[in-house]
């Protein structure tokens, strides 16, 4: 089952199609539990009738294996989520874990980030958007890779309601830096932290498993917190 269509424009992607290997459990949950809760990258836009509800949208982009979105999900039903993962085995254990749990106020994109903004999701529709521990691309020829950047963060001011925040953690200290010089440029965003850096991790984003061993270890984490004017 391969959902993440072949695109063919010449923009430099932030991701490498890698699908890796699914265990039978994923393979089954992307057979028998898309229909629940999976989107159609080509259809619809109107996800009031896709939730059944209206209610704030976030959106997470890269949510890797889930747990974190699914930690997120159960803690705020009030809030719907979006979940962007281009690789499989994420997305079929996400499922396994929204069906387990009888988690209902998400919906899972398995496509392209940047085109689903820009196709697929209104302006100033959103309440937040997520991006917790991209791929860094921390070779200097692979920047260009990074997600990060002056368009992709005009891309969110149009999606973004007033108000609405833009919320990325990162263990790489370069790309933390690199993401607070760009946000920092880009005049349609106001620094949330009180010292114009970087912001404590907020109670609602979850500790992952990886973070944690690399706090252990001694590893840093930054989060970085901006906001569309009201």
């Amino acid at each position: 089952m391969n959902l993440l269509e072949p695109t063919h424009d010449r923009r430099i992607r932030s991701f490498i199609r890698r699908q890796g290997k699914l265990t039978p459990g994923q393979q089954r949950a992307l057979d028998n539990l898309w229909q629940n809760y999976g989107l159609d990258p080509s259809l619809t836009d109107d996800f009031k009738t896709v939730f059944g509800r209206d209610a704030e949208l976030v959106m997470e982009i890269g949510f890797g294996d889930g747990e974190s979105l699914l930690a997120m999900a159960i803690a705020n039903p009030d809030l719907n989520y979006i979940g962007i993962e281009v690789h499989q085995p994420g997305v079929g254990h996400l499922m396994l874990k929204l069906h387990e749990f009888n988690v209902t106020n998400v919906r899972i994109y398995n496509h392209d980030a940047v085109e689903i903004l820009e196709q697929r999701i209104p302006d100033n529709s959103l309440v937040g958007v997520q991006l917790f521990f991209p791929d860094p691309w921390h070779k200097t020829r692979h920047h260009k890779r990074r997600i990060v950047n002056a368009a992709f963060l005009k891309l969110l001011s149009r999606k973004l309601k007033a108000g609405g925040y833009f919320h990325a953690a990162t263990d790489w200290q370069h790309y933390a830096e690199h993401m607070l010089t760009t946000l920092s440029s880009e005049p349609a965003f106001n620094n949330a932290s009180l010292t114009n850096d970087y912001c404590e991790r907020p109670d609602y984003r979850p500790l992952t498993k990886f973070e944690n061993r690399g706090l252990r270890l001694g590893h840093g984490v930054w989060d970085l917190i901006f906001i569309k004017p009201a």
